[in-house]
C-alpha cells in the first residue's frame, strides 16, 4: 500500500466514522460528508493520473468537485432553514416524522 492510498483510505474511512458516531450536530455531519468527497475527489484525481487515463475520464474530478459543492450549498441551505424552523441544529431534536 502506497502512502498516498493510505492517506486517502484513512481520510475517507475517518469521515466516515464521523458521520456514523459523532453526530450531534448538522454542521458537523455535513463536514464529514464534505470530507468523505475530499478523499474521493483525491482517489479519484490520482487514478486518473496513474493510469494515464483520456482526457474524457479525467473531467471525472471535476465533475466529482462540482457535485460536492452542489452538495454542500444543498447541505447550508437545509442547516439554515432547519435553524430558522427548529431554533437548534442538533440531530437528535430533528424528528421527520413529526411535522
Amino acid at each position: 500500500m502506497t502512502p498516498a492510498h493510505f492517506a486517502f483510505s484513512s481520510a475517507f474511512m475517518l469521515g466516515l466514522a464521523g458521520l456514523a458516531f459523532h453526530r450531534t450536530h448538522f454542521i458537523s455531519a455535513l463536514l464529514c460528508l464534505e470530507g468523505l468527497m475530499l478523499s474521493l475527489f483525491i482517489a479519484l484525481s490520482l487514478w486518473t493520473e496513474l493510469f494515464n487515463l483520456t482526457h474524457n475520464s479525467a473531467s471525472m474530478p471535476m465533475i466529482l468537485l462540482a457535485f460536492s459543492a452542489c452538495e454542500a450549498g444543498t447541505g447550508l441551505a437545509l442547516l439554515v432553514a432547519t435553524t430558522r424552523t427548529h431554533s437548534t441544529n442538533r440531530l437528535k431534536n430533528l424528528n421527520l416524522l413529526q411535522c
